[in-house]
């Protein structure tokens, strides 16, 4: 343990380093007395008795750096005198610091930012023991076109969960809003149906009382009803921590829980994006989502989503197989008899696969899992180009200090100690530039998670920096301070000593001039800046096509308020009546030009399709459904083609009416006009009054789907609950004030109606194209003006010292046009070269953003084009100011200081 014990002697001795020193100072002044003593004694005067004492001593500054370096910690000396060094000569620059800062901030801020996102979406695990052992169930179909399946019907679930194939442990959830009674009326909540293995499996204690089990997960609760589990932070605020909160009874949905745990805020379920407040059994759905029943729905409804905990000796490849083996079993024991579902399963190869479920399931990860590995891309060019730049500064800034830094080596330091001061002066940068960048991340990352949640409403990200993200944060920075601090250090420490004594700080050798690094440098930049500037075209009119797409709809001016009205007491035609009073009462409210109801607006989301046939439809046909009332094509701005909308009048008694969408009717009438022909649905056959044009119901990038849609008046739903659609002038937050209050007051057992505009909705079915789109054009931007600075401070630098060189010429005759042309000829050169090489490069870079693009080529000339122009605007910019002002060079002020 000997390198212990002089660890902790150097430990002790560096904190001890002016005592030391005082001692070390007192004793070497006591050697040089006693020599100059018997110096004196043989008969020397006391200067000659002084001069032989230090001559037979040595070098005292040499002995007393020996004892420094023997005793404590040189190297931490000496970074704490390289940067006190460093932080000097950044104090005598500050125009170049701060730009080095705010340059590197950017592309560590953005980086930093975007990885905090993908930290808390795709990597961080839940706050459970032993996370990794979670595996997320999904179905896989040979024919899958989507992707594979994560959502599971109740009767598939069960069959699961009594196997226990692998797994110690399965259980499904499935979040939900649910209604709960409150002294001031209905209030929604977000919620999790969750079945009795769902808290065992998660092995999280409760705060107060106890979690569900399998007990309560059964048909009507357990011994005393429904049991509930509450948040701590439900707990608090609802019930003020009374810790009499066990056994107190809420009504949700109109039916009686009981709370029989609370807890802890550290736990989160089972999804990273959802905070639920309560927890409730899963056979309590049928009360939840009342009138609708997904458990009777059976293997029609895929409504849970699963996870299992592995046994801990089992590997996902074992739970893999063990899975895979009961896949067919599975799906006969799911097929409750039903021969034609059973037949199709097998067909398309039903299979059931685990994957690693450490960090929950969630349907936003698979949404955008691509668009932000492409984001996180383009922040690592971003990076790499900040780096390039200063790089570059560093580079002319370095060879600027020939002089100082010759006249160190000539004065016996080392190479690798200039190497060692330098990298600690990029080391500040990087550090100044992290910090700088770590205090912008939360604000960006939080910005992003906009995109990323928008549309789905209490849905919440957790981008906080934790150890994950301080740990990359370190490393990118590391990476920084290498990238913009070793080649320059490297050069401006590799010339001949004796050449950098004999030029004089302002010459410049042809070789040096012709040097074809920093040259390289500077291309490589333009490069990769101009491949950022394609990426960012390509998206935004990408992007801009999209938004130009023919939705058939028009969402400007479109307000949606969301109503609940499944747990009131009115229902059927009672209910249909209130809605048509409710819609006339809104009619009536300022700035409101009309209004109309749909069980589904158009990019939301929500699906409801069926099959229709007609005697020359040459088979069945699915079409896409929604329920709405009269008006609804004139709020939604829906020509109607040929035949008439719906009236109030079109009840039950008056026989099944529809209307087609023209592509529906094109399938089911080909070349025939649909108005007053019959379709058939199962055993219902419909009357067609009219054709409307086809609208964009899934999505803007796909073709509009057939579509079909059915009057509100003959809905069979006891209690639908539809959205309302109001086309209104002016602003719409002045409009949902007043609403509220009106639905308040026609029918306060309902909750306060949500209210969205369209407008929104359609940013929100687009928002990974809108979040890819804006981050590349800011990128784009940022890359530009990062090259610009770059090329400006390199080319500023270069021209500066060959000032002396100008000054000749300029004396020999040549006219300042001609100097002008010397250097932007030079520089151009430097930039058409990186604009040419990028181009090639950003061809073929660009097909990786081929599945984000909508009607655009990745090979679009204009764009290239544009690109190009752009970039070669910006660098002739950045050239042509150093060589105006190497053109102002006085040449008898140029050749004196020379």
């Amino acid at each position: 343990m000997d390198w212990l014990r002089i660890l902790m002697s150097r430990c002790s001795a560096f904190f001890k380093r002016a005592k030391l020193d005082g001692e070390l100072d007192e004793e070497l002044r006591a050697h040089i007395a006693l020599a100059m003593e018997e110096n004196v004694a043989h008969g020397m005067s006391e200067a000659d008795a002084r001069t032989a004492a230090l001559r037979s001593f040595g070098g005292v500054a040499q002995t007393r750096e020996t004892y420094r370096v023997q005793r404590g910690m040189p190297w931490v000396e000496q970074m704490g005198r390289d940067v006190r060094f460093g932080i000097r000569q950044l104090r005598r620059s500050p125009g170049f610091a701060l730009t080095a800062i705010l340059t590197l901030a950017l592309g560590l801020g953005a980086n930093t930012a975007v990885f905090s996102l993908i930290n808390a979406l795709l990597l961080r695990p839940l706050p459970v023991p032993h996370a990794d052992q979670l595996a997320v169930l999904h179905i896989n179909h040979s024919d899958d076109v989507y992707g594979p399946d994560y959502n599971f019907c109740a009767p598939m679930f069960r069959a699961l969960e009594k196997r226990h194939d692998g797994f110690q442990d399965v259980f499904g959830f499935s979040g939900s809003t649910m209604q709960v009674r409150t002294a001031s009326g209905n209030v929604t909540v977000y919620g999790a149906m969750v079945s009795g293995q769902f808290f065992h499996a998660m092995q999280v204690a409760p705060l107060m009382g106890r979690y569900l089990t399998p007990v309560d997960d059964q048909r009507g609760g357990g011994s005393g009803g429904f049991a509930v589990v509450i948040s701590e932070g439900l707990w608090r605020t609802w019930f003020n921590s009374s810790p009499d909160v066990i056994g107190h009874r809420l009504t949700i949905a109109n039916a009686p829980f009981t709370i029989v745990g609370v807890m802890p805020k550290t736990f989160i379920g089972a999804d990273p994006t959802q905070r639920p407040q309560l927890y409730t059994p899963m056979w309590a759905e049928p009360v939840i989502d009342a009138p609708y029943d997904n458990i009777a729905g059976g293997h029609h409804s895929l409504w849970i989503s699963v996870i299992g905990r592995r046994n801990p000796d089992a590997s996902l490849e074992q739970a893999q197989a063990a899975l895979q083996a009961v896949s067919n079993s599975l799906v006969e024991e799911t097929s409750e008899g039903d021969a034609k579902w059973l037949q199709e399963e097998r067909a398309h190869r039903f299979q059931l696969n685990p994957e690693p479920g450490a960090n929950g399931y969630s349907y936003l990860r698979r949404a955008f899992r691509k668009p932000l590995a492409a984001v996180f891309t383009l922040c690592v060019a971003m990076l790499l180009l900040s780096c390039l730049n200063l790089a570059s500064l560093l580079m002319a800034r370095s060879a600027a200090r020939e002089r100082e830094l010759a006249t160190r080596l000539a004065m016996g330091a080392t190479r690798g100690r200039l190497i060692r001061q330098l990298l600690v002066e990029s080391l500040l940068i990087a550090v100044l530039g992290t910090a700088a960048g770590m205090a912008a991340a939360p604000l960006i990352s939080k910005s992003l998670a906009v995109f990323v949640l928008r549309g789905d409403q209490g849905a919440t990200l957790d981008t906080a920096l934790d150890l994950r993200v301080f740990l990359f944060v370190c490393l990118i920075a590391m990476i920084a301070t290498v990238l913009i601090g070793l080649v320059p250090a490297l050069r401006a420490t590799s010339k001949n000593l004796n050449e950098q004594i004999k030029s004089g700080s302002q010459s410049t050798t042809a070789r040096q001039r012709n040097s074809l690094l920093p040259r390289l440098l500077m291309g490589f930049e333009v490069a990769l800046a101009l491949i950022l500037v394609v990426g960012a075209g390509l998206l935004a009119t990408s992007l801009s096509r999209l938004y130009r797409t023919g939705l058939g709809f028009e969402p400007k001016g479109l307000a949606k308020l969301e109503l609940d009205t499944s747990k009131q007491s009115m229902q059927g035609d009672v209910l249909v009546r209130w809605y048509r009073a409710y819609g006339d009462a809104l009619r009536h409210q300022p700035g409101v030009r009309s209004v109309s109801f749909a069980a589904i607006t158009p990019l939301s989301g929500s699906l409801w399709s069926d099959d229709f046939h007609t005697p020359i439809s040459n088979g069945e046909r699915e079409v896409y459904l929604n329920t709405v009332s009269p008006e609804y094509f004139q709020s939604m701005r829906i020509s109607i083609l040929s035949g008439r909308d719906f009236n109030w009048n079109d009840t039950a008694a008056s026989g099944n009416k529809i209307i087609l969408g023209e592509t529906a009717a094109r399938y089911l009438f080909p070349g025939q006009n649909a108005v007053g022909q019959r379709v058939a649905k199962s055993k219902d056959t419909y009357e067609v009054i009219a054709v409307v044009r086809d609208i964009h119901y899934v999505s803007i990038k796909n073709a509009a789907p057939a579509e079909g849609y059915m009057a509100m008046t003959q809905s069979d739903d006891k209690k639908p609950s539809y959205m309302a659609l109001v086309r209104i002038d002016g602003p719409a937050a002045s409009f949902a004030a007043a609403a509220r209050a009106l639905t308040a007051k026609m029918a306060p057992d309902i909750p306060a109606p949500v209210m969205t505009t369209m407008s929104s909705q359609l940013d929100a079915s687009i928002s990974s194209e809108r979040m890819m789109a804006m981050l590349a054009v800011f990128f784009a931007v940022c890359a530009l003006l990062v090259t610009a600075i770059g090329l400006y401070g390199t080319l500023a630098y270069a021209t500066a010292r060959r000032t002396s060189e100008i000054g000749i010429r300029m004396a020999l005759g040549a006219r300042r046009a001609q100097v002008v042309g010397m250097v932007f000829r030079e520089n151009a050169w430097v930039a058409a070269g990186g604009s040419a090489a990028g181009l090639v490069i950003a061809v073929l870079a660009s097909r990786v953003l081929a599945t984000f693009l909508y009607g655009t080529s990745v090979r679009d000339p204009w764009i290239m084009f544009e690109s190009v122009a752009v970039l070669a605007v910006i660098a002739s910019a950045a050239s042509l100011v150093p060589a105006m002002r190497a053109a102002r060079v006085d040449p008898i002020v140029a050749l004196r200081s020379e």
